[in-house]
C-alpha cells in the first residue's frame, strides 16, 4: 500500500508541478496570473486522446498535434484574454477575463468532446503495478520539462530575453526587445507545459473536461507553496501535495481529503505568505 501511494502521488504532484509551471511561464513576461493553465492541462488529455485514440494518429503525430494545438490556445490566450488587460488602468482584470476564456474552453470542450470521462491510450505499453507507465511517465516529463527550461534559460539568447521581461518589462524594452513578441511566445511555451502535463498524465487522469477547473485549483498551489516565479519550488510543491493528498485519501477518503489539502495550503501560507521558497518583496524607501 506505501509503495502504491507514493507511485500515484508522485504522478498526481508531477501532473501539479507541470500546471505551476504553467501558471509561471505565462506570470513571468506578463505579470498576469492566467487561469487557463489548468484547461491547457485538460486539452492535453483530451486532445491527446482524440488525435490517437479516434482518429488513430501515431503517437509521436499525436503528440505533436496535441501540443501545437495547445499553443495555438496559449497565444489565442495572450491576445483575447491577456493583451486588453494590459492596456488596461485596472490590471486586475485578468481575474474576469483569463477566468472567463477557462470557462469558454471547457464548456466548447463538454459540447465537442463529451460530458463522461474518456478511455486515454496506453502510449508505450511498459511497466505493471506501481511500476506501470501511468506513474512514472507524468514524473519523466516533470524531470524533462524543467532540465529543458533551465537549458533554456541559462544557455539560449531568447531564454535569457525572457528573464530579462521577466526581472524588468520596462527596461527590457527601452533595451530594443520585443517585449510583445516574447510575451506571445511564453504563453505559446506555457501552452505546451501545460499540455505536456495533461498528455502524460492522460492514463491517470483520463481525457475529462472537467480535468480543467481540478488541475487549475491544484495546479496553483504548488505555486503559492513554491514562491510565485519559482519552478524548482513548484516542482518540490507540486510533488509534496501529491504525496500528501494520496496520503490523505487513503487515510481520510472522499472530501476529507480535500479538506485537509486545504487545512495545510492555508497553514503553510499563514506560515509563510511568499511561500516556502519565495523572497518576500523588498521596496524601496
Amino acid at each position: 500500500m506505501l509503495y502504491s501511494i507514493l507511485a500515484s502521488g508522485l504522478a498526481v504532484g508531477a501532473v501539479y508541478a507541470l500546471i505551476g509551471i504553467t501558471y509561471n511561464t505565462m506570470f513571468a513576461t506578463s505579470r498576469v496570473m492566467s487561469f487557463t493553465a489548468g484547461q491547457l492541462g485538460m486539452l492535453g488529455g483530451v486532445l491527446g486522446s482524440m488525435f490517437i485514440l479516434r482518429l488513430g494518429l501515431p503517437l509521436i503525430v499525436g503528440l505533436g498535434a496535441t501540443l501545437l494545438a495547445c499553443a495555438a490556445i496559449g497565444v489565442l490566450t495572450e491576445f483575447v484574454a491577456v493583451r486588453p488587460v494590459l492596456k488596461s488602468l485596472d490590471q486586475h482584470l485578468y481575474v474576469l477575463s483569463t477566468l472567463a476564456f477557462a470557462l469558454l474552453i471547457q464548456q466548447v470542450t463538454a459540447i465537442e468532446w463529451s460530458t463522461e470521462p474518456q478511455p486515454f491510450p496506453r502510449l508505450f505499453g511498459i511497466g505493471d503495478g506501481v511500476w506501470d507507465e501511468k506513474y512514472w511517465l507524468p514524473v519523466a516529463t516533470c524531470a524533462a520539462t524543467i532540465i529543458g527550461l533551465e537549458y533554456l534559460y541559462r544557455r539560449t539568447l531568447i531564454g535569457r530575453a525572457f528573464l530579462a521581461v521577466a526581472e524588468d518589462n520596462f527596461a527590457a524594452r527601452a533595451l530594443g526587445l520585443p517585449e510583445r513578441n516574447l510575451r506571445i511566445a511564453s504563453y505559446a511555451l506555457a501552452a505546451v507545459v501545460g499540455g505536456l502535463a495533461g498528455f502524460s498524465g492522460g492514463e491517470l487522469l483520463l481525457a475529462f473536461f472537467a480535468n480543467g477547473p481540478q488541475l487549475n485549483f491544484y495546479g496553483f498551489i504548488p505555486v503559492a507553496l513554491g514562491g510565485l516565479g519559482n519552478n524548482r519550488g513548484a516542482v518540490i510543491g507540486g510533488l509534496a501535495l501529491g504525496l500528501f493528498q494520496q496520503a490523505a485519501n487513503f487515510a481520510v477518503g472522499g472530501i476529507f481529503a480535500s479538506v485537509a489539502v486545504f487545512v495545510m495550503f492555508i497553514a503553510i501560507l499563514l506560515a509563510a505568505p511568499q511561500g516556502l521558497f519565495g523572497s518576500s518583496a523588498a521596496r524601496r524607501v
